[in-house]
């Protein structure tokens, strides 16, 4: 038997349930939305969940992965409803867009959630963490250029002077590691292979992207805002420290050497590292060093506020 749909509440039109369903992790918001489009949390949760898990290579999601996804899913449906939530949309990005085996993934959701999961396109995903970056980043008279790193593919979406621009990479920090770093560190070889991957879909990103022209370079997502820790010397991860921070390009750098020669007992160890990240964090740094480098950025602005802030605020606008 299916669970009751969560719509069938509606208590206040302005608290919203935001889920981002990535190749990585599972998260979770639920926000009142004032007026203004001001979000205020009520609920904000991560579960890694690695539904990406052997896309990249099988082009199936894994029934481990979907097992894993349906246990939290059971939990965010009971928060959802306990917290009197008027409406719900789950977005789901880049290991369910390659899966072959989608249906399934479709189907447990309607089980769990009682709505229909939003497999939204590379573009489309971009703009949504755009508009959550920007709702607290961004003003009429700044470019922003923002970069979401996430496990199964990278978005590149840059706005505020103009129409948004958008480009979908199939580089994350999932797929990379699951396709190259196989030796614990890394050997340079592999290494050399990520940054080869992460080159060759920049250069196709360019048509559809400016990536040189003078714009705010804002990271979103966990890759960014744990290198901005490490780079910041956190001995906690504390996201209000983290949002809005700024690290230099010789930073972005020197984080991902030091990522790269750590075996992961000792990437684990790091104080602000989550135990999801600990296996493809290298990966995913080096995507930011070689964007960083391959657009000549300076330095970054690392933004809590990403995908998940943009669900919630489209849903409140309907």
């Amino acid at each position: 038997m299916g669970r009751r749909p969560l719509r069938a509440r509606t208590v206040s039109p302005r608290r919203v349930a935001a889920i981002d369903c990535g190749t990585n992790s599972l998260r979770l918001l639920v926000a009142d939305v004032n007026d203004a489009g001001v979000l205020r949390d009520v609920v904000r949760r991560l579960e890694v969940v690695r539904l990406g898990q052997g896309v990249d290579r099988t082009g199936r999601l894994a029934p481990a992965a979907l097992a894993r996804t349906r246990t939290v899913l059971r939990d965010y449906a009971a928060l959802i409803r306990e917290h009197d939530t008027a409406a719900v949309r789950m977005v789901a990005t880049s290991a369910t867009r390659d899966a072959d085996n989608r249906d399934e993934f479709v189907a447990l959701v309607q089980a769990e959630l009682g709505v229909d999961p939003d497999v939204v396109t590379g573009v489309a995903e971009a703009e949504l963490s755009f508009a959550g970056a920007a709702s607290v980043l961004g003003d009429a008279d700044r470019a922003l250029l923002v970069a979401d790193i996430g496990g199964g593919s990278t978005e590149l979406v840059r706005g505020g002077d103009g129409g948004l621009r958008a480009h979908s990479m199939t580089v994350g920090c999932v797929r990379l590691t699951e396709r190259h770093l196989h030796d614990d560190p890394p050997r340079p070889e592999q290494v050399a292979a990520v940054v080869a991957d992460v080159r060759a879909a920049l250069d196709v990103a360019r048509a559809d992207v400016p990536l040189t022209e003078p714009a705010t370079l804002v990271g979103v997502a966990g890759t960014v805002t744990t290198v901005a820790a490490i780079a910041l010397a956190h001995d906690r991860y504390d996201p209000g420290a983290i949002h809005g921070a700024s690290i230099t390009r010789d930073q972005v750098h020197e984080v991902t050497e030091r990522l790269l020669a750590m075996p992961r007992g000792e990437r684990a160890a790091l104080p602000v590292m989550h135990p999801g990240r600990v296996d493809v964090i290298a990966a995913g740094a080096l995507v930011l060093r070689t964007l960083v480098d391959e657009i000549g950025a300076d330095r970054l602005v690392a933004s809590e506020h990403d995908i998940l802030d943009g669900i919630a605020l489209g849903l409140a606008r309907r």
